[in-house]
């Protein structure tokens, strides 16, 4: 077996497993009633511009080729880094959908009863699941050997982070009040800084 072709099979890997992590979640929170949703034209463009980047793109890489445009070079040691990081990215992805249980979402929504998480992995970031897309678009990014289908990843899930990110950070503000205020100032966004440096 090649080495790009164990990369693209890597990917693909990634993928199947986001599957198989989210969909069991997503069926059960479906039970659960929306209390309040800001899913409007500007949510759907910012989902539909990841997804192409993280999804589309780098699949239709795999499958089919780019007629070598944009191919770059790689190499074992670059494959085992990017299935380290997309295992850590699934890792990320099954403890944020288990800290939310039926209160997860896939849009900016809250959901009847809808409590502030702040254990588990909530405790290291207070948004562990764009963590987890973070670290699939940088296992792209490392793992295909095409600068286009590596790089696409890292834009598509940047511009709905960006410009997604304070609109749901303004909603947890809303709903959850001083006690968002006093979880936010203590605990980083994406990057477990306090935990990553902790003394041990």
């Amino acid at each position: 077996m090649t080495t790009p072709l164990l990369c693209k099979i890597a990917f693909l890997a990634l993928v199947v497993g986001w599957y198989a992590i989210r969909i069991p979640h997503k069926r059960r929170a479906r039970r659960t009633p929306v209390a309040s949703s800001h899913w409007d034209l500007r949510e759907n463009i910012l989902l539909s511009i990841s997804a192409t980047g993280i999804g589309l793109i780098p699949t239709i890489y795999c499958l089919f080729g780019f007629a070598r445009i944009g191919e770059r070079a790689t190499n074992p040691g670059l494959v085992a880094l990017g299935i380290l990081v997309a295992a850590l990215s699934l890792w990320m992805f099954d403890k944020s959908h288990r800290g939310l249980g039926r209160e997860w979402s896939f849009s900016l929504e809250l959901r009847d009863g809808h409590r502030l998480k702040t254990d588990g992995v909530y405790a290291w970031v207070r948004h562990p699941m764009y963590s987890a897309f973070w670290l699939w678009a940088l296992a792209q990014a490392i793992l295909l050997p095409n600068w286009i289908a590596g790089l696409s990843g890292l834009v598509g899930f940047g511009c709905l982070y960006f410009f997604r990110v304070p609109r749901e950070e303004q909603m947890m503000q809303e709903r959850f009040g001083d006690e968002w205020l006093a979880y936010a100032a203590v605990t980083p966004r994406v990057v477990p800084w306090k935990a990553l440096t902790a003394k041990r």
